[in-house]
């Protein structure tokens, strides 16, 4: 945990949960947050996903413990969801359309129960003519459209879900971890859920060159692509380092956890969830153990 300490002692604590997405790797996440919920962990004033870490936090915010376990098991490793020759013939390798239909028409999730809570939930997504960060607070009349271009990676899902009849992208593209939206909004306490080990450096891979040379025709989409890498930095940055006043627990996977962004293997997949239930209960004493600090803090200021 790294901590700032406040000059005053007068202002409210506010608390988020930001919950980065990257596609399979979010099985990790959806253990953890299965593991709050088994413990009935939510302490949080608001919450902020991107990709598949926003599904994540609907299948937590729907309150049924392996809600995300079995859409990871039952839709993620179909080949109706992740299909490379469909992707080579021109159509999506990545088929929310189809995951859509079946998470939450089957009411795997239940929308109606997520946008009940008092609790809101920000997603972010990417504009593709600005190429900027947009997050949106999810409501009954946007949560499909608005969950479904969080996840929409570019060139990997052709074309652009709308959104107020703008072009949306995966929010990832331009913020994978919206800790600094989060601390805009007011949040001074925030746990970060990562789907990368402490040590992870994003690097630029021949299919991330591949994808920015794809997206050529829109220029300021192109450049965010172009500068991922230190868009990433500087969200650990901050994270290591927060301003006075803000408190950031940040949890991360093992360095044994290995699972790459499109993996269907449901046994590796299955490992991945309960290394996140595994860490459960030590998220939960960080926490803790950060607010036992902070108000002995205050008593003593």
């Amino acid at each position: 945990m790294k901590t700032a300490k406040s000059e005053s002692n007068t202002s409210p604590t506010i608390t988020a949960l930001v919950v980065e997405g990257s596609a399979m790797r979010s099985v990790f996440s959806a253990g953890l947050l299965d593991g709050f919920l088994q413990a009935n962990f939510k302490p949080f004033d608001f919450y902020l996903g991107v990709s598949a870490g926003a599904y994540n936090l609907m299948a937590y915010l729907n309150g049924t413990p392996a809600t995300s376990l079995r859409i990871f098991e039952q839709f993620a490793t179909s080949r109706q969801f992740i299909n490379l020759w469909r992707f080579l013939r021109g159509g999506h390798l990545i088929d929310l359309d189809w995951l859509e239909r079946f998470a939450f028409d089957s009411q795997h999730i239940n929308t109606q129960a997520v946008c009940r809570t008092e609790k809101p939930l920000y997603v972010g997504v990417t504009d593709v003519m600005e190429g900027v960060p947009v997050y949106i607070h999810v409501t009954p009349q946007n949560i499909y459209p608005v969950i479904k271009a969080s996840a929409a990676l570019p060139w990997f899902y052709r074309g652009f879900p709308q959104i107020d009849g703008r072009p949306m992208t995966d929010g990832g593209v331009s913020d994978s971890i919206p800790v600094a939206e989060a601390i805009r909004l007011g949040a001074t306490r925030i746990m970060v859920i990562r789907a990368r080990n402490k040590h992870y450096m994003k690097k630029d891979t021949p299919v991330h060159k591949y994808m920015r040379w794809k997206m050529r025709k829109f220029p300021q989409l192109h450049a965010t692509l172009s500068r991922r890498i230190q868009l990433h930095q500087d969200s650990i940055a901050l994270i290591r380092n927060p301003p006075e006043g803000v408190s950031i627990i940040e949890i991360c996977p093992p360095s044994s956890f290995s699972i790459g962004r499109f993996n269907r293997n449901q046994q590796q997949l299955l490992e991945g969830y309960h290394l996140g239930q595994d860490a459960a209960p030590d998220a939960i004493n960080q926490w803790m153990d950060s607010e036992n600090e902070i108000n002995r803090e205050q008593q003593t200021s």
